[in-house]
């Protein structure tokens, strides 16, 4: 259901429309238009600079310190951060791990992308043999249709007695 002419919509980007042609307009008739001053300014301090104060905001902090899982332990001693997990402390900054996950990542890519090079060639090389012993998949395909020619026949012939 619309509001009534007059009422203001907020947008969940801080843009607001109102409702501008007469009430005795029908719902698909009515128009919305885009309030300039609807939208949300800030200050250099961060807060909104037309509204008051925002206490049902939360703020959320990042703690300083975390402790980290086996996983993150695992991964810390693979990017090489700690020489052994007998160094790493109980409680690390989370920048560390992300860090360190970041790391992870792009090793992880760099060993698949490895893999798949090795895969392509093992795939050329097979081929190359292949050819040379004159298999391909269309001489594999006719001796398999060939073969079970032959078993289709001698099904027919075992029924026909």
């Amino acid at each position: 259901m619309l509001p009534a002419v007059g009422s203001l919509l907020r947008l969940g980007l801080g843009c607001g429309l109102r409702c501008v042609l007469g009430a005795s307009l029908p719902p698909q008739r009515r128009a919305w238009v885009l309030l300039p001053g609807s939208l949300r300014r800030y200050s250099s301090n961060g807060t909104p600079s037309g509204s008051g104060a925002q206490g049902h905001e939360k703020i959320h902090r990042v703690p300083a310190q975390l402790k980290p899982s086996q996983f993150d332990k695992k991964i810390l001693l693979w990017t090489g951060r700690f020489k052994s997990v007998e160094h790493i402390p109980p409680l690390v900054p989370p920048e560390m791990i992300d860090a360190a996950r970041n790391k992870a990542r792009v090793k992880a890519c760099y060993i698949m992308i490895g893999l798949t090079i090795i895969a392509c060639i093992a795939v050329i090389v097979s081929a190359k043999r292949a050819a040379k012993r004159h298999e391909s998949l269309t001489s594999w395909n006719l001796a398999k249709k060939a073969k079970w020619r032959e078993e289709a026949a001698l099904a027919a012939q075992a029924k026909a007695k």
